[in-house]
């Protein structure tokens, strides 16, 4: 029985230009450029950065193919700047891809970066409106889910509390119960789990291993602690320079990246 596809991804290579661009503001973009035209150096270059030129860039992932199915929970490791956060990031729609193709089969909820997703000056009830809407859900459907959000995130207490006021941790357990608990298909997870407290850790583990067997639900999970990877993961990618150096069973692929 063919299986369905969740994300199909062709030819993904994504590049940065080295060095900042843009100051923030049209006059000193403006100063920069004069200073570039005329040879002179740039007036708002930061003491002791280096001159990048216009063609240097980093390639953060390269020609990447990858095929994720429903329900699959799939681990993603490698070293720091690997490509992990960066393929995570294309898949969530916050940045685009500069060469290659991505297919989403569904809705996508992410927890990237701590906050991520919340308005600081909203409650945290608020948020969860915010964030259902965004994912196209009605008034109605949040209602019918709200209470389970705000029991399972532990802050009852807070939860008529503008976020901007919230510890990083309580950030992680409202961001996540809100990502579990509303519509979306994917799931996709970097990372900021490690924010939380141990038992809360666990929770949000045997929560993910819940809606992926019981609601089909899909799983992207980036982690360098590899117990979680092999407690929550079925397969695993390995990636390296942007590349995928392996791709299947989860204790291979630890074995692989604890070599790299």
């Amino acid at each position: 029985m063919e299986r369905e596809v969740a994300i199909q991804i062709q030819g993904l290579t994504k590049e940065y230009r080295l060095g900042v661009i843009g100051s923030g503001t049209l006059q000193r973009d403006i100063q920069s450029w004069w200073a570039r035209l005329r040879h002179k150096e740039d007036p708002n270059k930061k003491v002791g950065s280096k001159n990048y030129g216009k063609n240097e860039t980093f390639t953060a992932l390269d020609g990447l193919n990858l095929t994720v199915y429903k329900g699959e929970r799939l681990g993603i490791i490698g070293r720091n700047g690997a490509g992990k956060s960066t393929l995570l990031k294309i898949i969530s729609r916050i940045t685009s891809p500069t060469k290659g193709t991505i297919g989403i089969n569904g809705r996508v909820s992410s927890m990237l970066e701590v906050g991520t997703g919340f308005h600081g000056e909203l409650t945290g009830r608020e948020n969860i409106y915010l964030n259902g809407a965004i994912l196209g859900m009605t008034k109605a459907e949040v209602n019918s889910k709200i209470d389970k959000i705000i029991e399972f995130s532990e802050i009852e207490q807070f939860i008529d509390t503008p976020v901007k006021r919230y510890s990083s941790g309580m950030y992680v357990k409202l961001a996540f119960s809100v990502a579990a608990h509303l519509n979306s298909e994917i799931m996709i997870m970097d990372e900021v789990l490690a924010v939380g407290d141990l038992a809360f850790q666990k929770k949000c583990l045997d929560k993910m291993g819940d809606v992926s067997r019981e609601e089909g639900r899909t799983i992207l999970y980036v982690s360098h602690n590899m117990e979680t990877i092999r407690r929550l993961c079925d397969r695993c990618v390995v990636l390296d320079k942007g590349k995928i150096v392996f791709n299947g069973d989860v204790e291979r692929a630890i074995k692989i990246y604890s070599s790299i």
